[in-house]
């Protein structure tokens, strides 16, 4: 595995361009510091590929445990980075709102983690059962494993709708698997037990006992059980500031909290939901039905009209 060629970056810039022109101020502290992270060791890496990308052979079998770090944050070059920044962008904007901002890092650690620990398994036991040593030497880097489990998130919050995957319509709870296939129809030499292990993770959380152990352990290190929910409040210019809540009103309660406004509507593609997400924001934000909108913000008056609906709702 070599290094990616000193050059002009244009995936690095495409990148840039779309994270500005969505607005640095609208994306959320835990998505924008993974982002700035994962640019910053690509421009900066503390290691060569060669010396930071995950196999059963370096790891397991010669011990160099620092690569489960290492490996997540590393890619092979600028469009390797831009798609999966992209995608982790995005995501990251939906699901950091949804679980609040100390919550979403600590999937995103426990996930580059545990990624990396069912990628290794997979490619031990697809040596062990074929026979076949090498699976122990195949060797990936990367953050893509990681944005599978989100996926896998994001499609559980959102269910129903449909995806287009190579121009077929696919149900959102069977996208990740038309795209862990298709991927590798369009590009063979990606890390199909990478992605595959980004899923598994994904379904451990919402369908297994993951979530459960996080907020076991979340509490043995904190005084308060409850993981406090992050509420983001936005203008026109984007995020400004939050709110620590705890859900229902009392620690160690880890039901889903009830929102006021449908932000995560099935079949919405990421950038309606984030319109929908921001004019939601300045909706909840009203002290009353004839209370002017927030932040300077002006409504239509069909918009006004349906905001005062929503209030009339709430209020049955």
């Amino acid at each position: 595995m070599q290094r990616r060629s000193r050059g002009i970056n244009t995936g690095l810039i495409l990148l840039l361009s779309q994270i500005f022109h969505v607005g640095i101020n609208n994306i959320p502290p835990v998505t924008l510091a993974t982002l700035a992270l994962n640019i910053w060791l690509f421009l900066n890496p503390l290691k060569s590929l060669y010396n930071s990308c995950l196999s059963v052979e370096k790891c397991y079998q010669q011990k160099d445990w620092q690569r489960l770090l290492l490996s997540p944050f590393h890619h092979a070059d600028d469009w390797h980075l831009y798609f999966n920044m992209a995608s982790m962008l995005w995501k990251g904007i939906n699901l950091e709102r949804r679980l609040g901002s100390k919550w979403f890092a600590y999937i995103i650690i426990t996930f580059s983690l545990l990624t990396g620990v069912v990628y290794l398994f997979l490619e031990f036991a697809l040596a062990e059962f074929m026979d076949e040593p090498d699976f122990r030497r195949n060797c990936a880097v990367g953050f893509s494993g990681v944005l599978f489990a989100l996926k896998v998130l994001n499609n559980h919050y959102c269910p129903g709708g449909f995806v287009n995957v190579l121009g077929f319509p696919v149900p959102n709870k069977f996208a990740c698997w038309a795209e862990l296939v298709a991927i590798h129809f369009i590009s063979p030499g990606t890390s199909f037990a990478g992605h595959l292990a980004g899923i598994l993770v994904g379904l451990m959380y919402t369908h297994g006992p993951l979530k459960k152990i996080m907020e076991t352990c979340a509490g043995m290190f904190s005084s308060n059980v409850a993981y406090l929910e992050q509420r983001y409040y936005f203008n026109s210019s984007g995020y400004s500031g939050y709110q620590d809540s705890y859900p229902y009103g009392r620690p160690g309660h880890y039901a889903e909290v009830p929102r006021n406004y449908d932000v995560y509507t099935a079949g919405l593609s990421e950038e309606e939901q984030l319109e929908r997400a921001l004019r939601a924001s300045l909706w909840d934000r009203g002290n009353g039905r004839s209370s002017p909108s927030p932040y300077g913000f002006r409504l239509s008056p069909e918009e006004e009209m349906r905001r005062q609906r929503l209030h009339r709702f709430d209020g049955q």
